[in-house]
């Protein structure tokens, strides 16, 4: 018989349907498509960002005090203001936004206050931002009198849409406003500044994104002639996503072609300023500098008009998750975060990449067994090696990087809701008490808390864990119960015939008693003990562990018993290996007797 006889007709297993592309086909919706065209592809078959690798960082620009600033609903106050611009100087970036300052007198005193105050350090370079004309490229280079270091960036819109409804203008004219723009700016410079400002230009031919490429390259090469970069000095030149149109694919081969073509390339700063209409500013953004930019513009946590601006944390972020030094420092992310938040008035997603609350938590059962493996070979590697584990690559699964170098505490890695299985339990125990659970107590104790969760619903947090830990395996002098105690460190002598003799002081259902047995070792002569008040108790499993290290160190005693019929886990903790073993047998009888 062939093996296609074997799978076929009535040899395959089940008689229901089987499920086809034709079955699950999506149907068309009710949508007026044809409203929308579809974006213009490049032509290049050579391209060669696809093979390119992000190596290095690039040059980062905050505009969180300008286009972040301009997108709230209530923009910020000049304390706020400086608060955002201290975090994002303590963060390392060496060129931030600050406003643009013939927009109204508010951004302009603000880039006075921190000129005049001294508020910039030397290797900083602020940056303000003007339309092209002549009194409000006046009014923003007046801002930076006394500035160390500044560049003005200046902007005009491109876009065919804009050049027919918005200035009715040519080709010709709106170039001519990109050119007219930069030679007024060099004017002012030239009567405003002196020659203790280092000043630099950038310019930005917006919406770049719906600009003819052939034109983008016009308008940028009539903006180098005026300006006319060479060594030592530089151009920006910015091509803004204003709004994201295409694939970052496409935004990345729009760069190169520009990369490509642009003269003067070698004293071009190009740079890639993407929002995130399409939800894919990030990719356009790394795709681009793949493809040859230099320079990333952005906001922290993608702040920004509409859907925001490319967020400058997750960029960073995955440069360090891949080895990569950002340059930045996020090692602090909460206090970032909450400083943002505080400055701009909104609240971070909790699963925003990195910095949410709970994008380091897992509550799946699988997810948790797996970080808590992940933990273990983590720290067994480590020790084998003669290392610690921060000295070892990391890997432990579903965290892309250490919660720590975040500044993150393991406490929020693991939470537990009914959706929780025991790694997660385990792990709580382990990160918050120092309590290693053998593979099946964690079986049983998950259960527990499974019923918990079931019954009650919602999370349940570390604290809680512990508490019913506590109250299953552990009684305290608050809450006491089980009809056995002991009261005294057990003695034990050795027989005649060579086993063991224990005898130990306990309270027996409310009655002083001494507990006597033999055996072949304290465990099994405490067996034998309760043997002799009723208790047909058997050894299945045994497991122990120090909790520190140190000479007064605890022991953490694991012992699975069968008890009349029940098999059942307990636990016991102290300083002495043997009396922890004894409170753990303890543990499962009282257990079984609840």
């Amino acid at each position: 018989m062939t093996s296609e006889n074997r799978v076929s007709g009535e040899n395959r297993v089940g008689r229901a349907t089987p499920i086809t592309a034709a079955t699950v086909a999506q149907r068309p919706s009710a949508m007026p498509i044809h409203k929308y065209g579809r974006y213009e592809q490049v032509d290049i078959p050579d391209r060669t960002w696809p093979q390119a690798r992000i190596t290095k960082a690039p040059r980062w620009l905050s505009t969180d005090l300008r286009d972040g600033n301009q997108a709230l609903i209530d923009p910020m106050s000049p304390a706020r203001k400086r608060e955002m611009f201290d975090l994002l100087v303590r963060m390392g970036y060496k060129e931030i936004e600050v406003g643009f300052p013939s927009s109204g007198q508010t951004d302009f005193d603000f880039v006075r206050s921190i000129i005049e105050q001294d508020a910039i350090p030397e290797d900083v370079t602020i940056s303000v931002l003007t339309q092209a004309r002549e009194e409000l490229i006046e009014r923003t280079v007046e801002s930076l009198r006394g500035a160390r270091k500044a560049t003005v960036h200046l902007y005009n819109a491109t876009a065919p849409v804009f050049r027919r409804v918005v200035f009715r203008g040519t080709r010709d004219q709106v170039r001519q406003i990109a050119v007219d723009g930069t030679r007024l700016v060099m004017e002012y410079a030239d009567k405003i500044l002196t020659d203790e400002t280092v000043f630099g230009y950038q310019y930005s031919p917006e919406i770049f994104t719906d600009t003819e490429l052939d034109f983008a390259l016009e308008v940028c090469e009539g903006v180098m002639d005026v300006w006319q970069p060479e060594e030592g000095r530089e151009i920006i030149l910015n091509l803004p996503a204003t709004v994201e149109r295409s694939t970052p694919s496409t935004h990345a081969d729009r760069f190169e072609w520009m990369s490509r073509n642009l003269s003067r390339r070698e004293y071009v700063c190009l740079s890639v300023h993407p929002h995130n209409d399409r939800g894919t500013a990030v990719a356009a953004a790394e795709l681009a500098i793949m493809a040859g930019a230099d320079r990333i513009e952005g906001c922290l946590f993608g702040q920004g008009e509409r859907t925001g601006n490319v967020d400058l944390v997750t960029l960073g972020m995955n440069l360090f998750s891949q080895g990569v030094d950002p340059q930045i420092d996020f090692s602090e992310i909460d206090e970032i975060r909450r400083t943002a938040e505080y400055c701009n008035q909104m609240e971070i997603h909790p699963r925003h990449p990195y910095a949410g609350d709970l994008v380091y938590t897992s509550f799946s059962g699988s997810h948790q067994d797996a970080i808590k493996k992940g933990f273990d070979a983590m720290a067994a590697e480590a020790a084998t090696a003669g290392k610690t584990v921060d000295e070892i690559e990391w890997a432990v699964p579903y965290l892309p990087i250490d919660p720590k170098d975040v500044g993150r505490s393991y406490e929020a890695v693991i939470r537990v809701n009914s959706q929780s299985g025991k790694g997660g339990v385990a792990y709580v125990l382990k990160n918050g008490h120092k309590l290693d659970l053998p593979r099946r107590m964690q079986i049983e104790f998950s259960k527990i808390i499974q019923a918990k969760t079931d019954s009650e619903g919602g999370e349940v947090t570390p604290a809680q864990i512990w508490s019913v830990f506590q109250d299953e395996y552990l009684p305290t002098t608050d809450n006491a119960w089980g009809r056995i105690a002991l009261r005294s460190a057990p003695q034990t002598a050795t027989a005649d015939d060579g086993s063991d003799v224990l005898t130990v002081q306990a309270v027996v259902d409310g009655v002083e008693t001494e507990l006597t047995g033999t055996g072949n070792g304290p465990i099994s002569a405490f067996f034998d003990a309760l043997a002799g008040i009723g208790i047909d108790a058997r050894l299945l499993d045994y497991s122990e562990h120090t909790m520190s290290e140190g000479a007064s160190a605890r022991a953490a005693s694991y012992i699975e018993c069968a008890i009349d019929g029940k098999v059942l886990w307990g636990i016991g903790i102290d300083p002495n290996t043997v009396r922890a073993s004894l409170q753990a047998v303890t543990s499962a009888v009282n257990r079984a007797g609840r």
